[in-house]
This record gives structure tokens, C-alpha cells and sequence, in this order.
């Protein structure tokens, strides 16, 4: 079976919005041309043999309009039959257009979008008009037929408003997708957003807890894709996944990075697709040469880590980028990767050795059991991690 491999196209850098954390810049920055779609279409035609999946991020790409993906979409799509491409995209949807809807529609692209919690917090952290904007858009994407799920990004202030942010996503019925709220490279007071590493550990295990008391109302996409890395041993999403050479990000200009949150540092260009480089010839960059570093230094100081072969460390990104493009460190947010990984295998390892509790049968998920006398329900208990990992499996 083939590896998929991943390649993000970053349209603009440019984005309406003015997340208080975010880096991106102000909206009138250049947008690809469709002359360099083309050369990403050629740059791929030869280099490599293997499904893949673009993923169009930014900055905010519905700013390239929908002129662009008219012809982008059938340009990849049909440009590269071999490669048997899927398409998503990534939005704050306040330009998502009927116009918009219908030329993605077209090509089943599911959206990935982003909202912090109930209006008043989520335009704290967002700005103010960003809910409304957001979730205008949201209601003519899935007017539609588009697929919409949603990204909450913690900061140190919504962190203490995880209950509410929890009870908005199950009232409304979204999947749960987090990511902590990350230092600033490019702001005067880097750490006033930082959700710091113990208190990102203290939400993971809170929303693993969360996640199986409602097991059956609510999704919480990040314990799944976990509970998934410690049961198979391997790293299932990028931060925890060897990602060199199977995720490339193409900026405006067809520079070509090691991943989206690149795009924009010349420092971190490892070619370009108008020269249609091979990857031995990425492979002498500088950026990839860094980034080759990073896994070498996880292998000396994560040796004894019991989490090594599904962690790897963490996203390579956040430990290079604050030093400088210097390998010093693994991931700042390890501490919270060793605390949930710990959880998660400590309370699957009590699961599968303790004796099943009275009247619980061979047919009932581990973690599910039941008291009482036999053939008779007693009190239900929470499901167990061994519940959620079945699920995740049979799907």
C-alpha cells in the first residue's frame, strides 16, 4: 500500500482577520497566480508515485477568489490522475460566497474552519465581528453541501473557560478539534496569549475525561487521534509523525517549505516548483538539512521516553523556530505530550489486566462493565479508554 503524501498551498499570506495571537499579515498581500498552480501541477507530475492530498491554508485562501479555483481545482485534479488527489481548505469563511460554495462543492473539498467558543470569548480573543462573519459563512457552506468542522485554538485566558467552551461544542453539535495557542515570533509580548505546557497537559486529560463521560454526544478529535498513536505505536497526525518528506507547503510565489507555518521565512525555503526540483535536490537545502537535524537530536534525547516511536519528539516547528532555527530542544509543549500519553497508556494498561468486574460479558467493551447480580443491570459506570479506542478502531 502506497504513503499519501501532503502538500499545503498557501494561496496569500494576506487575512481579514486580526487574531490577538495569530502571525499572519494584513489583507492586501500578493496572491498566487494560476501560472504557478501550473508548475506545482508539473513539479509533481514525476515526484513521487503515491496519492496526495492538497490542502489550501494561508493566511486566509478564499481571498485568491473563486476565479482562481475554477481553475486551480481541475488544474490539480486532472493534471495529476495518478496521483488520485483529494482536496481541503482551510478558512475563517468570511468569503465564503454562494459563488464560492458551489465551485468547491464541485469537488467535494471538505473546510476546516476556526471558532474559539461562545461569541463574546471567541471575539476576545478573535476580534470583534469575527463569530458573526464566521458563522454567516458556515451557514452558506453547508447551505452547500460543504463539510465544516472546526479548530478551537486555547489561550491562557480561555483555558479557564473550558467548561463553556465544552458545552458550545456539544450544543451545536461540532466536533472538538483544539491546538494550543503558541508564543508569537512576530509580537512585542510573545507569551500574553501562551497557553503554557502544564496547563495545555491539565486540558488534554480533562477532555479525554470529557470525552468519555459523553462518549456517544460528543467527538473530541485530538483524544481520538491519541488514544490512535499510543494503541497502534505510530504517530497518526503531523505533530507526532516523521513529516520530512511527506508534507511540503507551496507559498505565493512557489516557494517550496517544509510545512504551511513556514511560509514567508526565506530562511526555511527549500526550492521553488517553477524549477521542478527533485527531492534529492530539496534534500540539499538548508531547511531540510535543520529539519533532518531535529529527528537525529529527538533520537539521542527522547531515547528513554516510553513514547518515542508514536511522539518524536512533537512538531518540529515549535522546537525550532523560538531558538532561532537552532536544534536545542524537543517541542516546549512535551511536558503536556508526556502527561496525556501517560494517561491514556496507564488507564489502557489497568483496562486490559483487571479482572472484569461481575455480570460484565466477553461481548462488552472493556471499560463498560456493570454490577449487580447476573442477568440483571446494575449502575452504569464511565465508559474506560478501552471503550473510545474500540470505537476508534471499528470505524
Amino acid at each position: 500500500m502506497k504513503n499519501p503524501f501532503h502538500v499545503m498551498i498557501v494561496p496569500t499570506l494576506g487575512c481579514p482577520a486580526n487574531c490577538s495571537y495569530c502571525w499572519s499579515s494584513e489583507e492586501g498581500s500578493p496572491v498566487m497566480s494560476i501560472e504557478t498552480v501550473k508548475e506545482i501541477v508539473e513539479w509533481l507530475r514525476d515526484f513521487k508515485d503515491e496519492p496526495v492530498t492538497f490542502t489550501f491554508h494561508g493566511g486566509e485562501p478564499l481571498l485568491a477568489g473563486p476565479a482562481f479555483y475554477r481553475e486551480a481545482l481541475p488544474l490539480l485534479a486532472e493534471g495529476l490522475p495518478h496521483l488520485t488527489p483529494d482536496f481541503a481548505l482551510q478558512t475563517n469563511l468570511w468569503r465564503m460566497t454562494p459563488e464560492m460554495a458551489e465551485v468547491l462543492a464541485a469537488y467535494h473539498v471538505p473546510i476546516g474552519s476556526s471558532i474559539d467558543g461562545p461569541k463574546d470569548l471567541n471575539d476576545l480573543q478573535r476580534g470583534t465581528g469575527y463569530f458573526e462573519k464566521t458563522m454567516k459563512g458556515y451557514e452558506t457552506a453547508t447551505e452547500h453541501g460543504l463539510e465544516v468542522r472546526f479548530i478551537c485554538t486555547f489561550t491562557s485566558t480561555s483555558f479557564e473557560r473550558r467548561e463553556e467552551i465544552v458545552n458550545f461544542f456539544m450544543k451545536n453539535g461540532f466536533p472538538l478539534k483544539l491546538h494550543p495557542a503558541l508564543p508569537s515570533l512576530r509580537s512585542d509580548e510573545p507569551e500574553q496569549w501562551a497557553l503554557p505546557p502544564e496547563k495545555y497537559g491539565d486540558l488534554l486529560v480533562y477532555l479525554l475525561d470529557k470525552a468519555l463521560v459523553h462518549l456517544n454526544d460528543m467527538e473530541v478529535m485530538n483524544i481520538n487521534d491519541l488514544c490512535r498513536c499510543v494503541f497502534t505505536r505510530h504517530g497518526s497526525v503531523c505533530t507526532f509523525a516523521d513529516c520530512m518528506g511527506s508534507t511540503f507547503a507551496v507559498g505565493p510565489d512557489g516557494g517550496i517549505y517544509p510545512c504551511y507555518r513556514f511560509v514567508g521565512m526565506p530562511e526555511w525555503v527549500m526550492g521553488n516548483v517553477h524549477d521542478h526540483p527533485t527531492m534529492e535536490d530539496l534534500a540539499q537545502s538548508d531547511a531540510w538539512k535543520r529539519m533532518h537535524a531535529f529527528k537525529e537530536f529527538v533520537d539521542t534525547a527522547c531515547k528513554d521516553c516510553r513514547h518515542i516511536t508514536y511522539c518524536r519528539g512533537g512538531c518540529p516547528y515549535n522546537a525550532i523556530v523560538p531558538t532561532g532555527g537552532e536544534v536545542r530542544a524537543v517541542d516546549p509543549h512535551c511536558v503536556a505530550y508526556k502527561r496525556i500519553f501517560d494517561e491514556i497508556t496507564d488507564r489502557m494498561n489497568k483496562e486490559m489486566f483487571a479482572s472484569p468486574p461481575p455480570g460484565m460479558g466477553m461481548g462488552m467493551p472493556m471499560g463498560m462493565g456493570r454490577g449487580g447480580r447476573p442477568g440483571q443491570p446494575g449502575p452504569k459506570t464511565t465508559p474506560g479508554v478501552m471503550s473510545l479506542i474500540h470505537r476508534i478502531v471499528m470505524r
